[in-house]
């Protein structure tokens, strides 16, 4: 066999010299005709096949399921089943190597990542692609645990005890907080005291020595698990606006987490930023802060932080930064009386770097707005813009005045969009359904969602009409066979066209039609479930997809902005690894089947 073998192609570049050198005393190559039936439905594979020049067809009937070109391989799965489920047909002369089937047999035994990335489903490609980043990622979010942190000791005082003894215990433990027990309470309960405290018991004009600490401590703990992922502890810390929170197994105490020593351990900027975002007296320094966000997320990204965790932090900073300066644009009672909301990928945590805004305003029944409203709803469009989120081509703003309004006439407008076959409307409602409140009064916005959520069950027709903007950009299959063309537009390929949208906009559809309240696609995913309206193994299998997807839609934006471009979304085949184009493939595949069976349920086929 010649060494000409290409051992840096998934799945061979996790093998070891020795198994490199199984592989050469077992492979050889073979040569197919166009047209000619490589492996046909029903046969038992003697060989795994690598190809070194050619595209090879995977075909379910006269349905193009896949093309494989130079490195990739197939069929694995085949070879593991003892039998071979679709057609491979070569789509023009194909040069392949071909791998025994018991040297294929040897290398899954000796090694696990091989075997996974060969022949497993897509969520297990990516958890062994993740195994592989390398030691570093030890320390990302994505594998750290909390109690790979430094978890500081938890001194645990009576809530009867003085604030003077607790800020004697301050001094003597080198602490700035402690935990309260509170036996009094039926049943008893944990608090924790703090420095924030000790400054409300200062206020208090109490003699500190009289003023049991149970009366200043707060009882409403936000807890973590020892075995809960840093990342996800920080995202909490985020959410709840606190700067500790209790390590907790059961109902034992095993410390204190401390929002700096996680920050120092992660090594990365969101702390700062949040900090900036917090400590920010006027909109320069908000703008200061929302300018690091995008380095951050490079950051996180290259040292191999999970997608999704990413854009969870991402959601909670962009939040607290809209939250911060809508407060600082409009005045007090119009804050009061209103709820400002996100919508589209911002609304469902999903959005990454910067994109368009979508937003709108939502005011009290009854209430008179400020004289000036559409002036403070301007500026606030303009000082996102400055803080890099650019307008909306389609107006999704609270600039706008089609995207403010009370609660009596968004309830109007979401039944208008609802009910009228008109594509902008259905459209307007995908982007509302992603809704996420943001500054002022959830409540009111909550009352709209319920309105919706109350129509959309007697209205079979308008749920199928609005499903079917899932072919809003049209079907474009032709990419598969571009996929390894030598012209530069062969290699393009939009992935919220031909993978997110489908993919958020099923789900969403599945998630009006059951009237869920879930704004997130995972969240979304995991209540249809529990609904019975979809098997776990698809939601698992879309959810993976949504991670692929997202993943490499950022690592496309990554490089245009650093490069100072436009951030498009398209994706450049070329750019690709065999292993992420293995896993583009695959997550392209789980869409097109999810569409498959949107079409039945809402009975596409029949509007057509």
């Amino acid at each position: 066999m010649p060494n000409a073998f290409n051992f840096a192609a998934s799945p061979f570049d996790c093998l070891g010299p020795d198994e490199q050198r199984l592989v050469r005393q077992h492979v050889d190559v073979a040569y197919f005709r166009a047209g000619e039936t490589i492996l046909a439905p029903g046969s038992a594979p003697t060989h795994l096949f690598v190809i070194i020049k050619g595209l090879v067809n995977q075909l379910d009937g006269d349905e193009v399921l896949a093309t494989c070109g130079p490195d990739d391989c197939f069929d694995g799965r085949g070879l593991v089943a003892g039998k071979v489920s679709h057609h491979f047909v070569a789509a023009e002369e194909v040069v392949a190597y071909q791998l025994a089937h018991q040297a294929v047999n040897e290398l899954i035994a000796s090694n696990a990542a091989f075997g996974a990335l060969l022949f497993s489903d897509l969520g297990h490609k990516l958890s062994t692609l993740a195994q592989r980043q390398g030691q570093h990622e030890l320390n990302s979010l994505t594998l750290a645990r909390v109690d790979q942190a430094f978890v500081r000791p938890a001194p645990l005082v009576e809530a009867g005890l003085d604030v003077l003894a607790v800020v004697r215990l301050f001094q003597a433990q080198r602490t700035a907080n402690v935990l309260v027990r509170d036996a009094t309470h039926t049943p008893p309960r944990l608090g924790i005291f703090t420095t924030t405290g000790l400054q409300r018991a200062v206020l208090d004009g109490r003699p500190l020595d009289r003023l049991p600490v149970g009366e200043l401590a707060s009882f409403a703990l936000v807890t973590v698990r020892p075995d809960d992922l840093l990342g996800d502890a920080m995202a909490l810390m985020l959410r709840s606006r606190v700067h500790r929170v209790v390590v907790m197994a059961g109902e034992e105490v095993r410390g204190i987490l401390e929002a700096l020593d996680l920050f120092s351990f992660l090594g990365n900027h969101s702390h700062l930023i949040t900090v900036q975002i917090e400590q920010a007296q006027d909109l320069d320094g908000l703008a200061q802060a929302a300018g690091q966000i995008n380095r951050m997320i490079s950051l996180l990204y290259r040292g191999g932080t999970r997608v999704g965790l990413i854009a969870k932090l991402v959601q909670q900073l962009n939040l607290r930064l809209f939250e911060r300066a809508w407060t600082m644009v409009a005045p007090p009672d119009l804050v009061a009386n209103s709820c400002l909301f996100v919508m589209g990928s911002e609304g469902r945590g999903e959005q990454l770097l910067k994109t368009d805004q979508d937003n709108a305003l939502v005011l009290r029944d009854g209430y008179l707005p400020p004289a000036d409203l559409d002036a403070l709803c301007q500026r606030f469009s303009e000082v996102l813009s400055r803080f890099g989120y650019p307008e909306c081509p389609g107006g999704v703003m609270l600039s706008r005045p089609a995207w403010r309004g009370t609660v009596a006439e968004f309830s109007h407008r979401v039944r208008d969009w609802l009910l009228w076959p008109d594509p902008e409307k259905l459209m307007h409602l995908a982007i509302f359904m992603d809704a996420h409140a943001a500054c002022g009064d959830p409540a009111l916005l909550a009352q709209v969602q319920h309105s919706l959520q109350a129509l959309s069950i007697t209205h079979e027709a308008s749920l199928s009409r609005f499903a079917a903007a899932l072919d809003a950009f049209g079907e474009s299959s032709g990419w598969l066979s571009r996929w390894f063309s030598l012209g530069d537009e062969g290699r393009q390929l939009h992935l919220k066209k031909e993978g997110i949208f489908p993919l958020v906009h099923g789900v969403r559809s599945l998630a009006l039609a059951a009237q869920l309240s879930e704004t997130s696609t995972v969240a979304r995913l995991s209540a249809l479930v529990a609904r019975g309206a979809l098997s776990a193994d698809l939601a698992a299998e879309l959810n993976s997809s949504l991670q692929v997807f997202m993943g490499l839609k950022l690592k496309a934006g990554l490089a245009e902005w650093e490069q100072q471009r436009p951030i498009t979304g398209t994706l450049d085949l070329a750019s690709l690894s065999v292993l992420e184009r293995d896993l583009l493939k695959d997550s392209l595949g789980a869409v097109k089947r999810f569409k498959a069976l949107l079409r039945h349920r809402f009975h596409l086929d029949v509007l057509a």
